[in-house]
């Protein structure tokens, strides 16, 4: 009986406070709604804020309320996981208010929404690259930002997820192996795995993954001489050669250095032939 007492007493609350917000949500007292606003976003009821929000940034506009309103609407998306929203609300402050209380961190917030957005490197990364934007654009627009260390390790964690893409692609070229030819005319997997390697080494010289792309540089080169036609035979074993030394002149201490060894023994044993 005391829980069927206790399940009608809070029934009745739940009741009564959707009454009290259904009649926020139609008053015509902005000041109220705004007020009543705040409230619930302090309380943690974002998707009332939202509500309530949604509507007094228009109906605010061109009040001392409207910064506030439209920069919490932005928190309230974000608090709430609503992502893509956040991201377009806080885009929407700095273009409405470029030096507004806000701005700063609308800026910054634009790019965080986008940042928690971003899915696993083996997806599409349209969105990963909008993010790194718009924290690019933070970083230019505020050059002694409050959270400037904060922005340029998203924009790290950003690119790592960037280079793992590339690094999944080149290993997926390698794995396929000479199942099929599915890259230029007299291409294969081998020569796709090579050059994908070799620009994300291009356009990322500095990521801690480049032994990753130097071991998949090498081991390919090593098995598309195998593979070679006879005319073709002796420049790629050559070619593959000069690669193991490369990779263990710069990664002498790698766990796969006696793979470069072996490597380079069979070529000697071709060329020589």
């Amino acid at each position: 009986m005391k829980k069927l007492g206790s399940l009608f007493l809070l029934v009745m609350l739940l009741s009564g406070c959707a009454k009290e917000f259904n009649a926020v949500y139609k008053a015509s007292d902005y000041q109220y709604k705004y007020e009543y606003a705040k409230e619930c976003f302090a309380n943690g009821q974002y998707t009332r804020a939202i509500t309530l929000l949604t509507d007094l940034v228009t109906q605010e506009k061109g009040t001392e309320n409207a910064q506030e309103s439209l920069y919490m609407l932005g928190m309230a998306q974000y608090m709430s996981a609503d992502y893509e929203a956040a991201s377009a609300t806080f885009k929407r402050y700095y273009k409405s208010y470029p030096r507004g209380y806000y701005a700063e961190m609308a800026e910054f917030y634009a790019g965080q929404s986008l940042y928690m957005s971003t899915p696993e490197p083996r997806l599409d990364q349209s969105q990963t690259v909008s993010a790194i934007a718009a924290f690019q654009e933070y970083l230019d627009l505020f050059p002694e930002a409050k959270l400037k260390e904060t922005a340029q390790k998203r924009l790290f964690d950003l690119q790592d997820k960037l280079v793992q893409k590339e690094l999944y692609s080149a290993q997926l070229y390698y794995d396929l192996g000479a199942y099929f030819g599915n890259c230029s005319e007299g291409g294969n997997n081998y020569e796709a795995c090579i050059i994908t390697a070799e620009n994300a080494l291009k356009d990322y010289p500095y990521t801690t993954m480049r032994e990753d792309f130097a071991l998949l540089i090498m081991k390919s080169k090593f098995e598309l001489a195998q593979q070679s036609v006879e005319e073709k035979k002796l420049e790629r074993y050559q070619d593959a050669e000069d690669e193991c030394y490369g990779f263990i002149n710069e990664y002498p201490d790698s766990k796969d250095k006696a793979t470069a060894e072996r490597y380079i023994k069979k070529c000697k044993e071709v060329i020589k032939d």
